[in-house]
């Protein structure tokens, strides 16, 4: 791989050392777990391309990759939710990476409007698969997403 990070090294290098190896997979893309630094909230899961991981590591703010779209995402740009970047962690084998963030405006994470993108309980052991229904949680949207992104 070429770019800003070294290419994933052996085993002990991957797991145990000091040099950031992510390894993308085959569609280029390494998932991204963003967690609300103040309350611990899994807020959103987004994937990352290696411009995507390199922005968010330069400049302190969330950046990720569009799959929907097929494009580099500013976390914030539109909406001015802007995630600062509090904490990145890589996880043992450096295919995930955890990243704590304090968001800007409302504190939105969601093009929902919520705080998170996690705002539906999935039943368990209640009912088959098949006849669930999802239980909302209560996260209300804290903005208008249509007033904010069109639509």
């Amino acid at each position: 791989m070429s770019g800003p990070f070294a290419a994933p090294g052996t085993h002990a290098e991957i797991e145990e050392g000091l040099v950031l190896m992510p390894r993308f997979g085959a569609d280029g893309l390494i998932a991204a777990i963003v967690v609300d630094d103040a309350s611990g909230d899994v807020v959103m899961v987004a994937w990352m391309n290696e411009e995507a991981l390199a922005k968010t590591i330069e400049t302190g703010e969330g950046w990720y990759w569009s799959r929907s779209r097929k494009e580099l995402w500013h976390k914030g740009a539109t909406s001015g939710h802007v995630q600062t970047v509090t904490e990145m962690r890589v996880d043992c084998d450096q295919d995930a990476i955890l990243i704590r963030v304090v968001t800007a405006g409302t504190g939105a994470n969601c093009h929902t409007g919520r705080k998170g993108c996690f705002y539906r309980r999935v039943p368990i052991g209640q009912k088959p698969a098949s006849e669930l229904a999802l239980e909302p949680t209560g996260d209300d949207p804290l903005f208008d997403p249509k007033a904010v992104y069109g639509g």
